[in-house]
């Protein structure tokens, strides 16, 4: 059977994204992983779909698979392609485009900018239960013991589970060497992703980010969130941030406690094309 697709990229986290609206097409987590490889498939970071919602007051489902084939529920970089494939597809005219996961809710606003899409990312969660951590109480920071050596973070819900470590120096973070094992360390009972974050100054960061199921990433959307709410509730970052990544820059917004994050930037199409499955 062959089946439209459409690849899509935001600061070059990039994206193979399917239209199951009109007909939906069974797709195992065996096939998305053959779609995502970059020598067999088409290859990208993530794959989405679009699908109906049975609610008045969602416009549409939103699903993520990462390259492994697994299921999440938070993509921010995602989030800005699939407002701007619904909009360049026909499928709604709706601005902001409201849409579900099955973690949560997502308001999706395309800017008067030729590119810019903001994404209202929810409210961050910090207690460890909703992250899920596997730690006995909430804390500001934890610690933990790997390789001989102690790893000192924070931990957060932008919609998927995040840990966040400040750096002196971005470009020699041990990305490759930490990444992987906290990624799937006991103490995340559903992995999570994995970030870097080198204060710039208190309106910007660089950051890396080696995402669960994926590995490092030119861009993680809900990373970038996760990092400038860590920054700023540790009072290193004021309430408006430029986050710095490999594939360029995003803008976020938080002003605190029990308020949702916003985050901008862009969103392009590179091709569309046809596969079979």
């Amino acid at each position: 059977m062959l089946v439209p697709f459409t690849k899509m990229q935001a600061l070059g986290n990039d994206f193979v994204i399917f239209d199951f609206t009109r007909s939906a097409v069974p797709l195992s987590a065996a096939q998305a992983a053959r779609i995502a490889d970059r020598h067999f498939g088409v290859g990208c970071d993530q794959i989405l779909i679009v699908e109906n919602s049975d609610r008045p007051d969602i416009d549409f489902k939103y699903r993520i698979l990462n390259a492994d084939g697994s299921e999440v529920g938070q993509c921010g970089n995602g989030a800005r392609c699939f407002a701007r494939f619904v909009h360049e597809q026909g499928l709604t005219t709706n601005n902001p485009v409201r849409v579900e996961t099955i973690t949560g809710e997502m308001s999706l606003m395309l800017e008067d900018q030729s590119d810019q899409v903001t994404v209202e990312m929810g409210v961050p969660q910090f207690e460890p239960g909703s992250i899920p951590l596997a730690v006995p109480e909430q804390l500001s920071s934890y610690t933990l013991g790997i390789n001989g050596s102690e790893v000192v973070f924070s931990a957060l819900s932008i919609g998927n589970p995040h840990a966040v470590i400040v750096v002196q120096d971005i470009a020699t973070a041990p990305v490759y060497e930490l990444g992987p094992m906290m990624e799937s360390h006991a103490i995340f009972p559903q992995r999570a992703n994995i970030g870097f974050m080198q204060v710039i100054s208190r309106n910007e960061i660089a950051l890396r980010v080696y995402e669960r199921g994926a590995g490092e990433t030119l861009a993680c959307g809900s990373g970038a969130c996760a990092a400038a709410v860590s920054g700023i509730s540790a009072g290193l970052l004021d309430e408006r941030v430029t986050v710095r990544l490999p594939g360029g820059e995003l803008s976020v917004y938080w002003a605190g406690t029990d308020t949702p994050v916003m985050m901008t930037g862009p969103a392009t199409t590179s091709f569309t094309g046809q596969l079979e499955l």
